[in-house]
């Protein structure tokens, strides 16, 4: 945070956030066009490296899409990617391929770090252009808030990279919550307690107390975009465990939250937590610097949910659970405590219960009592292609932010509480305010880097 932010002006960012957010400004631009001249959907990617490289080919996979644009920090990535599609302009700032190409392209993928998401994404809808954007949708709160309702307001396709919502599935878990088998929602149990994760996306910390000068192939002051500018250091940003500082990232709940809370939002039709709380673990909360740098490497977060016609109760409690922290034997052992799949959810009815294990089909349990259930007649179906056809109007997106954006703005709610330990957060969603702990009301937003700013909104 900018020492120069003094209390004063942070309450009046928050205020101009919350502002901004439920008053989207409006666009100038004229509504984006299905297809390009030549019949297919004039595509551009932001960030081509890591998940980005994915995405990319995801998208030149589809036979209608032309991608007409590249765009990455990192000239390794661009290479690659340029070398794939030696017809594509390639840039190494974002900023300069939506000025130069405004009139070129029809659609765009954002698959950047989480600090960027809000703004490579807003400038986009701005322009009028449909946005596939990776998960989280935003970094902030406030950031969701607002992409959410410009999304809306401008009428174009959006997707979340959410791409096993689209899977048999999810989809399934989906049509089985809503045909009510295990009767009325008592608990919600999410976990990812994915093996070495820890190794692999997250760092302890401290910040080295001196920098490095950045590798020549790489922009530095591009990378970090709107976050405070930090010292380059090898391995611990840059490419992937940026993941693990509260600058750049959204901690372990906030990146595989999206995946493992998709099927459960959409089939129970949540809405607006009334509140959040959070566990942590000890060491990380005995430690200032980490507290004010990282993220824990272990979480338990539980929201409470209003109910609805699906829930036995007028409230629903929905638990996060990784790292150290898992989800209740007693729960686990509905399945079996061995096996329980490291990334699922469990949905406890008073009929029974669902577990939807990522990336793999549902199972009824006790099974014996449900061994009548059918198997679906879903397809599968390619999230990203999905968003093609939708942008050519041929279809409606599986993850569109109007959907998407209350999910994932519950999420990045549950890092706020992480910030907060151990305190009961009440949500006021219609004010965007927490309203018995005003002083946590600085984790919705930030300030951005100067010259980084977001017109409308920062």
């Amino acid at each position: 945070m900018n020492k120069d932010f003094t209390g004063a002006s942070r309450r009046r960012f928050i205020q101009q956030a919350a502002l901004a957010a439920l008053t989207p400004p409006i666009l100038m631009s004229l509504p984006a066009n299905a297809a390009s001249r030549n019949g297919k959907l004039r595509h551009v990617a932001v960030g081509v490296g890591g998940m980005g490289w994915h995405d990319l080919n995801r998208f030149m996979a589809h036979s209608d899409v032309e991608i007409v644009a590249i765009c990455d920090v990192d000239a390794n990535h661009l290479k690659r990617a340029a070398e794939a599609l030696p017809n594509a302009k390639a840039y190494s700032d974002w900023r300069e391929l939506l000025k130069a190409e405004s009139s070129n392209f029809d659609s765009i993928n954002v698959s950047v770090p989480d600090h960027n998401h809000f703004a490579i994404s807003y400038e986009s809808i701005r322009l009028g252009k449909h946005v596939y954007c990776q998960k989280p949708m935003c970094h902030d709160v406030a950031e969701v808030r607002a992409l959410t309702r410009a999304a809306d307001k401008a009428g174009i396709v959006s997707q979340l990279g959410t791409q096993h919502a689209s899977g048999k599935g999810d989809r399934t878990a989906v049509q089985w919550i809503k045909e009510g088998h295990i009767g009325k929602i008592k608990n919600v149990y999410l976990c990812s307690n994915r093996p070495g994760a820890t190794e692999a996306y997250r760092y302890k910390g401290p910040r080295p107390a001196q920098g490095e000068p950045a590798p020549a192939h790489l922009n530095w002051d591009l990378w970090v975009g709107t976050a405070p500018m930090r010292d380059y250091s090898p391995t611990i940003y840059h490419p992937s465990k940026w993941r693990a500082w509260q600058d750049f990232g959204t901690g372990w709940s906030g990146d595989i939250g999206c995946h493992i809370f998709d099927a459960v939002w959409k089939g129970m039709g949540l809405k607006d937590p009334v509140s959040v709380i959070a566990r942590v673990q000890d060491s990380w909360q005995q430690s200032p610097e980490r507290m004010a740098d990282t993220w824990p490497q272990s979480n338990h977060i539980t929201w409470m949910f209003p109910g609805n016609s699906l829930t036995a109760d007028k409230q629903l409690q929905v638990e996060w659970f990784d790292g150290e922290f898992y989800p209740p034997e007693e729960v686990r052992a509905l399945f079996s405590v061995e096996d329980y799949p490291a990334e699922s959810a469990m949905l406890i009815g008073t009929e029974g219960a669902l577990l939807i294990p990522h990336t793999k089909m549902p199972v009824l349990l006790p099974e014996t009592k449900f061994s009548h259930v059918k198997e679906s007649s879903l397809e599968d179906r390619d999230h990203y292609h999905h968003f093609v056809d939708a942008c050519l109007g041929r279809t409606r997106t599986e993850s569109h932010f109007n959907q998407s954006g209350p999910m994932t703005e519950a999420i990045i709610l549950g890092t706020v509480a992480l910030r907060e330990p151990g305190k009961l957060l009440k949500w006021d969603a219609k004010k965007m305010k927490i309203s018995n702990l005003p002083a946590a009301e600085k984790h919705l937003s930030r300030p951005y880097r100067k010259g980084w700013e977001v017109k409308g909104f920062s």
